[in-house]
């Protein structure tokens, strides 16, 4: 038996899955005649470690695979795509992966993600040269009219950003002996803090040359010839390829003091969060980059404007700078014509929580909330009915089935108090307690306020003992009066979307579930309905 292919993803997900186990079983069986790819991961977590084999037929899929099964794989026929209870078929007709829209995540899980040839044959760098060749003006115009927005959460307009970037004057201050009087940044927030999230993770892990060509971009269209990456200390093995990757893209040339032949410098550097939330604020992640205490900044002035070290800044998100390579590859309006009102092109949907079929799943906007939970997430794992789904992380609100016709885009749930955010989904079965959940979205935003303003520090805390008094059935309908009014003060009174957002869950468990808040809601009661 020779010359036998098989990719195994070394995603972090698929790793704590056993996929290292996987991949030496798979080495001792095949000995030389194999050659192993570890790749990135194709998002689908309940089939991982999935296995894939080359064949003359094309790759076949099988999993999940545990090392214990190998033997018998190989036994089947592995090797020629054989029979197998495993055996998955072709990746892309496995159907959570076919109905998707794949442009960000295109290669994530199919070579090695440091891999530049693989990169390149896979139609990686064709964005950055066609940048070089358009220049700065006409690169921002083709973010402009894709109508690319922010995945970070706030869902700015991107043209714009760099607009104004690239139009700001230098800093009227030396506020860095390193860095000097007129520089300008590009700063990409990897602090991916959201519960239910992990597409900047995967990205990071599976095909890091993705977002060094979209801050290379970034770069040449406003100016700047220094980019930073602020990647959250929980993401090791994210942190080691993306530092990998930028060494093999300095190599290359596509990074140093001649950035992809454009005659203009640019290079990146990773700098590593200490896991604070308030960090994935943009003020806060720059306070955090100079060396500072992540605190938020009060604004104006914008960090387009002055932002990192005193210069004009770009501050986006993972995702956002990696969907920049397809725009200018493809043009504006392949994008465009992707999506949903005024939400264009895709969104990488990440289904977490009690979720059959949790995973990545990469579409254009438009689907409702019930199409991607129940038809595409395969309902809960529990078997138990679906209660609530939380979009958008902490500070999301909870969605209960009566809104599941809800289209996935960013005016859709705003129009229903909701937030889109970084696109994390979480799903609650039936035996979920939502004044606990109340209480928890109050105790998080006490344990990760800044400090800085007082709604936030202060009325996280108070939020808290009242939702608590609440649960104790201590002069409910008063308390709940007052929780309602301490929400509006935070909403409109804090400095930054921590404070300003933890009234979304508080609000909508109230709003939606306020039978978890009565007082004939005991904690026994609670008790006894999750028992049901």
């Amino acid at each position: 038996m020779t010359g036998v292919r098989l990719y195994v993803p070394a995603d972090a997900a698929a790793r704590a899955l056993g996929a290292d186990a996987v991949a030496s079983a798979l080495a001792a069986g095949f000995g030389a005649a194999a050659t192993i790819t570890r790749t990135g991961s194709r998002g689908m977590f309940w089939l991982e470690p999935m296995v894939e084999v080359d064949t003359p037929a094309g790759r076949i899929a099988y999993g999940p695979v545990a090392a214990s099964d190998v033997a018998g794989l190989i036994a089947a026929g592995l090797a020629q795509g054989g029979a197998h209870p495993l055996r998955l078929g072709p990746p892309g007709a496995i159907g959570f992966l076919r109905d998707q829209t794949r442009l960000v995540f295109a290669r994530c899980g199919e070579e090695d993600p440091l891999s530049l040839d693989a990169y390149r044959a896979r139609g990686g760098l064709a964005g950055l040269a066609r940048a070089v060749s358009l220049g700065p003006a006409a690169t921002i115009k083709e973010v402009l009219d894709s109508g690319l927005r922010g995945r970070g959460g706030a869902g700015f307009p991107t043209g714009i950003k760099w607009r104004s970037v690239a139009e700001a004057a230098p800093a009227p201050i030396t506020p860095s002996p390193r860095y000097g009087q007129g520089m300008k940044f590009i700063v990409c927030n990897a602090d991916e803090g959201d519960s239910g999230t992990f597409a900047d993770r995967m990205l990071m892990e599976g095909d890091p040359f993705a977002l060094i060509e979209g801050m290379a971009i970034a770069a040449l269209a406003t100016g700047a010839t220094q980019g930073f990456v602020y990647t959250r200390s929980e993401y090791p093995q994210a942190i080691a390829t993306f530092d990998a990757a930028l060494a093999i893209a300095r190599k290359a040339g596509l990074l140093g003091a001649d950035c992809a032949g454009a005659g203009r410098a640019f290079d990146i550097t990773q700098r590593i969060g200490a896991g604070a939330y308030v960090c994935g604020e943009e003020t806060a992640l720059l306070e955090s980059l100079e060396g500072r205490r992540g605190q938020v900044r009060a604004k104006p002035p914008l960090p387009a404007h002055r932002g990192l070290f005193g210069a004009p800044t770009v501050v986006n998100n993972v995702i956002t700078l990696a969907s920049v390579p397809f725009i200018l590859s493809e043009g504006a309006g392949a994008y465009q014509g992707l999506g949903h009102g005024r939400s264009r092109g895709t969104m990488p949907i990440q289904l977490a929580g009690n979720i059959r079929h949790g995973g990545l799943y990469e579409t254009a906007f438009g689907p409702s909330l019930g199409t991607l939970v129940q038809d595409i997430g395969g309902g809960t794992a529990t078997g138990r009915a679906i209660r609530a789904v939380q979009v958008g992380g902490p500070l999301g609100a909870y969605f209960p089935p009566a809104l599941f016709d809800t289209p996935f885009d960013y005016e859709a749930f705003a129009a229903r108090d909701g937030l889109i955010g970084h696109g994390g989904v979480v799903v609650f079965d039936d035996s979920v307690d939502m004044a606990e959940q109340a209480r928890f979205a109050m105790e998080f935003c006490a344990e990760e306020s800044c400090g800085k303003c007082t709604p936030c520090r202060i009325g996280s805390t108070r939020g808290k003992e009242v939702v608590e008094k609440i649960i104790a059935g201590e002069r409910v309908e008063q308390n709940i009066a007052l929780l309602r009014d301490l929400c509006d003060t935070l909403k409109f009174g804090s400095l930054c979307a921590l404070g300003g957002f933890i009234p979304y869950p508080v609000l909508s468990a109230l709003t939606h579930f306020p039978e978890d808040f009565t007082l004939t809601s005991t904690p026994g009661a609670r008790a006894a309905r999750r028992a049901a």
